[in-house]
């Protein structure tokens, strides 16, 4: 039989909303000794996650985009918006400044096969795990609880 993730998720994740201070969302990461935290609005519906590598900008800085000068001219080499998201995420207070705000989620009946290749695919650690409807967070999925599942078959 094929397992869903409903089977395999951990259910009633810990979230936090884009009005949560920064610092509480660093607090809750590290206490429970998680990767990431789903970002839901007041109905619960998922709007971002915010992740260690999210929270990271805080402590490395940014690096200003390379330039050359040419006759009183600024040309950057790169884009210069992608500095200024880079900028906020380094000042961020709170979490809606600082998460990703495209978050990827699977449905509770998704086949956990299915889950594992979209992890596997675009590099992430955790799937939020939402309603039919899309509509509350009512699960998160992450490599620990496949890797878990793997090793009790």
């Amino acid at each position: 039989m094929t397992k869903t993730v409903a089977q395999v998720m951990t259910q009633n994740p810990i979230t936090v909303t884009p009005q949560t201070p920064l610092s509480e969302a660093v607090k809750i990461i590290a206490e429970k000794k998680i990767s990431g935290l789903p970002v839901v609005n007041e109905q619960g519906k998922l709007v971002g996650i915010i992740s260690e590598t999210d929270l990271m900008w805080q402590e490395t800085g940014v690096e200003p985009p390379p330039y050359i000068m040419i006759l009183d001219s600024v040309i950057y080499l790169q884009n210069p918006a992608r500095y200024e998201k880079e900028v906020h995420k380094a000042l961020g207070q709170t979490v809606g400044e600082v998460m990703s705000d495209k978050p990827i989620s699977v449905k509770e009946t998704q086949p956990l096969k299915e889950a594992a290749h979209l992890m596997h695919e675009k590099k992430i650690r955790r799937l939020p795990v939402v309603d039919e409807n899309n509509t509350k967070v009512i699960g998160i999925l992450t490599q620990g609880d496949i890797i878990r599942t793997m090793a009790q078959e």
